[in-house]
């Protein structure tokens, strides 16, 4: 067997720990932050968050300076390999766009990029089944045992991301434009989003809403004032959470039947994994199918780049 500095295998021709020679990079670029934990030997060693480094978020420029920060922080030297999920990663092109970010940070190192759900579901402890991903933006993705793999939704904020903090965000204006509309006065959630944006009425989050100085990250920053709103008692943010449960329940069950199962399901992201609301209106629209095996992710889904290139070696065997 030949082997390189990208090679799977020893000198000595054994799979190492990270699957490559040198330490093992996790990232996990979502739509607000990057998590990046370096492993060495299987341990981690160093854990680290910078900004987003997903180009579907952020400028080019802003990714590599994040990137850049996050490195500087876990080590740039003896990289064998990085495994990278994030979110918007549709096609190769976009895997390999992500790669070529990742290249100067890590020049010698095997590189594999896949959607960040495929990291999610590792986390979980499992190498099929459904995993949804609940934050800034929302995609459910599943493997069966065979193999087969389907997803549902993903597809941005522009088309969907039901159920995503970013949706939240854009409700919440939503529902205050609709009162202002009615002449009702600001209530308790319409009051908090003025706050929070440094407006005085809700005319103006119209203008502010379509600025260039805000965007997807900065909406979904905003789900937290529904989620306070609704622990206080607010019943339409408690509805919009509902709802939100709802259509990430849906589109689950629709993954789950393009494979044939009914789970487990793995719910993460900061809504998935900190909004009990939520948490149970996504299992009530899925016990409505029969599916109860529900597993919010207990750690960081980055933690689970150890299974999948587990995974990997064990395919090679």
């Amino acid at each position: 067997m030949t082997n390189s500095a990208n090679s799977l295998f020893t000198a000595d021709g054994v799979p190492t720990a990270s699957g490559a020679t040198g330490a093992l990079i996790g990232l996990d670029i979502g739509g607000t932050k990057t998590h990046g934990v370096r492993f060495e030997n299987g341990v981690p060693v160093a854990d680290s968050i910078a900004g987003s480094a997903n180009i579907q978020n952020v400028s080019r420029e802003a990714a590599h300076a994040h990137l850049a920060e996050l490195f500087a922080d876990i080590g740039y030297e003896d990289v064998g390999e990085v495994y990278a999920g994030a979110g918007g990663i549709d096609t190769e092109a976009d895997a390999e766009a992500l790669k070529a970010l990742i290249a100067p940070f890590a020049p010698q190192a095997l590189t594999t990029v896949v959607h960040d759900s495929r990291l999610l579901l590792a986390a979980g402890g499992v190498s099929s089944g459904v995993a949804v991903i609940a934050g800034t933006g929302s995609a459910a993705w599943g493997r069966n045992p065979r193999g087969v793999e389907a997803r549902a939704g993903g597809w941005g904020y522009l088309l969907g991301d039901e159920g995503s903090g970013y949706w939240l965000g854009r409700e919440a204006v939503r529902h205050s434009l609709r009162r202002m509309n009615q002449g009702y006065e600001a209530d308790a959630l319409t009051r908090s989003l003025l706050r929070a944006c440094d407006l005085d009425h809700p005319n103006q989050l119209i203008a502010l809403f379509h600025s260039a100085g805000t965007g997807r990250r900065y909406w979904a920053q905003q789900a937290r004032l529904v989620v306070d709103a609704a622990d206080a008692g607010h019943v339409p943010s408690q509805k919009m959470l509902d709802r939100a449960g709802q259509d990430l329940g849906d589109m689950t069950a629709q993954t789950l039947s393009q494979l044939g199962i009914t789970g487990p399901v793995v719910l993460g992201g900061g809504l998935g994994m900190h909004v009990p609301r939520l948490q149970s209106a996504f299992r009530e629209a899925l016990a409505k199918d029969g599916i109860t095996d529900v597993r919010p992710v207990t750690q960081a889904p980055v933690f689970g780049v150890t299974q999948l290139v587990a995974e990997h070696l064990a395919r090679l065997a």
